[in-house]
């Protein structure tokens, strides 16, 4: 009687399992994806090419070999698609591409309360600890953002942040450079940031 009880138990644990992966996969395919979002991208014929990206606030995302590639709104599954056919001049035929989502768009820097006031939309990707989309309060600086992102990893170039800042007036993305450590031209660590503003930390070269 008792090992009929346990394999009940174990018969009712597989399919509770089996029906939470079925349910995740399906929410995965129907799932739009939005700006903010962290995307694992996998290549099977190229690993070299396999990393987490975040989506812009244009809802594009930035990938090597294919460039900037339209992601809002489409599934993991449609975005897998897109990425195949602008790698395949790249392959002798079209890469097996695997698109999941790493991370959902935070509604608020992770670990703070909910700002309260005035908010903006900020965008953080490249080596920090934590990318991503986060709500902050207006008047927050580029230095204080950086640290609610869980600061610098050890591959970040300190001295060649970007703020990227678009001109709707003029179409075009403003750059401008931030050295963490607070030396030479540029932006400055107390920059108060806008909304829609994208922080890219990119990764140190060989010898820097």
């Amino acid at each position: 009687m008792r090992d009929l009880n346990m394999r009940t138990v174990i018969a009712s644990l597989i399919a509770f399992v089996m029906t939470m992966v079925v349910a995740s996969g399906a929410w995965a395919q129907s799932y739009q994806i939005q700006p903010g979002d962290a995307l694992q991208i996998e290549v099977l014929e190229d690993p070299s090419l396999n990393r987490t990206v975040l989506v812009l606030p244009d809802g594009s995302i930035t990938f090597p070999l294919a460039g900037s590639i339209r992601a809002g709104g489409l599934s993991t599954n449609g975005l897998s698609s897109s990425l195949a056919s602008a790698l395949a001049p790249n392959f002798n035929a079209p890469p097996t591409v695997f698109t999941s989502i790493a991370r959902v768009a935070p509604p608020a820097f992770p670990g703070s309360l909910t700002p309260t006031g005035p908010t903006i939309d900020v965008f953080i990707m490249g080596e920090v600890n934590a990318p991503g989309k986060y709500l902050a309060t207006e008047g927050t600086t580029i230095l204080q953002v950086l640290a609610q992102a869980g600061g610098l990893t050890n591959f970040a170039a300190r001295k060649r942040i970007e703020l990227r800042r678009a001109d709707s007036k003029a179409g075009a993305v403003n750059k401008y450079k931030y050295n963490y450590d607070g030396s030479g031209s540029g932006i400055k660590g107390n920059t108060v940031l806008k909304t829609g503003d994208v922080v890219v930390v990119p990764a140190r070269r060989l010898f820097e």
